[in-house]
């Protein structure tokens, strides 16, 4: 009788006990902190500062000496130190280099690593599944990445990006697209464009699967793609900094935690870890040789839940997203942050401008107030700052609302998030 050969990233790593994956887990830590007190003088210079040389025994003790990182700090960093911050391995073999607003540079493991293809597993993406993948592949790593993972998930890709809604429906009906990647909203966009074009999207298409990552997926919406549609969903969290980071099974009771990650959930205020299952925020480190980023602060608030899933895996699992440390925010899959707006600010000196995002019909919505001299309305300058605002923060503004210059005061929030994910 044939066994069949299990696949690397798909092994045993899924069902080890806690204790073992925690042994497992502090080895490849220590490695990865030998190496990058070899290959990087930044991490050298904070290990060595510790008096302790990193082992399986202490790894967990000296990674939680390490600094975290933030994103603002990380773009701070890589402004200080290009293009890595010190933090990259200059002998690595680098595959792919991303950058997303900030900017932060990313290099990226070569295709063989797994990223994102056990989150495309779990929710069923395999050998004779057609995708359309509607992540961007220009510049920042969404596209390429998820399409890698689908690709070591055994599926087909359609590689659609950032493509019309209206071509993205001619691609899932000529191709007869079986599955979905990229964000919810952009799906229920999808779904309308098809109506108007005289389509039943259940009855007329194959689409019977779906993984959304970059924004969350509203109870509401997943219930309507599920019983209108037809439409299993799933959801992935990561980081473009990180990679994947957690998943949805079958279950759809929390969020595995990737096995190539180690997770944390700490006091914002603090930094110290929070009691098992309160609410805390999510600091990552990635398993990796090239990019030597400890403890890395995504800026989401989440809990871990301890209890074993009913599907097998025995990896803790994150509580979804609670909402958002500071004042950074995503819309559209997309970062906006008050160093993003700093930096349009430079170019309207005399100018006050507020974000605010809210949703409506399951789509994020982008207003920017702005509050500027009155010899310098109009739309001329509404149209230049506009196309700053979508060079630097890479978001599409959706309404622009001049309101009477005096209105900022001098503590004004520079970015008002209304959305509610209840």
């Amino acid at each position: 009788m044939a066994v069949k050969k299990k696949n690397s990233y798909f092994d045993e790593k899924e069902t080890r006990s806690p204790a073992k994956r925690r042994e497992d887990q502090a080895r490849e830590l220590a490695a990865m902190m030998r190496l990058a007190v070899r290959k990087s003088p930044r991490i050298r210079k904070q290990v060595e500062a510790l008096g302790i040389k990193p082992v399986k025994r202490n790894a967990y003790k000296i990674l939680k000496m390490l600094p975290v990182i933030s994103r603002e700090k990380l773009v701070q960093m890589e402004i200080d130190d290009p293009p890595y911050a010190g933090l990259g391995n200059p002998d690595s073999a680098i595959d792919r280099i991303f950058t997303s607003p900030g900017p932060v540079y990313e290099p990226h493991l070569p295709e063989s690593d797994p990223i994102w293809a056990r989150a495309y597993r779990a929710a069923g993406f395999g050998p004779g599944d057609v995708v359309l993948n509607a992540f961007s592949y220009h510049l920042v790593a969404a596209g390429l990445t998820f399409h890698s993972g689908l690709r070591r998930a055994g599926a087909t890709v359609v590689p659609s990006g950032a493509s019309s809604t209206a071509i993205q429906v001619q691609l899932i009906r000529d191709l007869r697209v079986t599955g979905y990647t990229g964000t919810p909203s952009f799906l229920k966009a999808i779904i309308e464009k098809a109506a108007e074009a005289g389509h039943d999207f259940k009855r007329d298409f194959l689409v019977r699967k779906a993984s959304f990552a970059a924004e969350p997926l509203h109870p509401a919406l997943r219930e309507e793609f599920e019983n209108r549609y037809g439409i299993d969903t799933y959801q992935m969290y990561g980081a473009t900094e990180v990679g994947d980071v957690a998943y949805e099974c079958r279950e759809k009771k929390g969020w595995h935690i990737c096995e190539e990650v180690f997770v944390e959930i700490l006091d914002p205020e603090t930094g110290r870890d929070v009691p098992p299952g309160e609410l805390g925020e999510v600091v990552v480190t990635r398993f990796n040789g090239i990019f030597f980023l400890f403890r890395f602060a995504t800026g989401d608030l989440s809990r871990l839940i301890p209890e074993r899933c009913p599907c097998g895996r025995t990896s803790l699992r994150l509580a979804g997203v609670a909402g958002r440390v500071g004042e950074a925010v995503k819309v559209r899959g997309m970062f906006v942050a008050p160093s993003q707006l700093k930096k349009i600010g430079e170019f309207f000196p005399d100018w006050k401008f507020q974000v605010v995002v809210n949703r409506s019909e399951n789509r994020d919505f982008l207003t920017v107030r702005i509050d500027a001299p009155e010899t310098k309305r109009g739309k001329e300058h509404l149209a230049s700052f506009e196309k700053h605002f979508a060079e630097i923060c890479t978001v599409r503004i959706d309404r622009v609302e001049e309101i009477p210059q005096g209105t900022l005061g001098e503590s004004y929030k520079p970015i008002v998030d209304e959305r509610s994910w209840k």
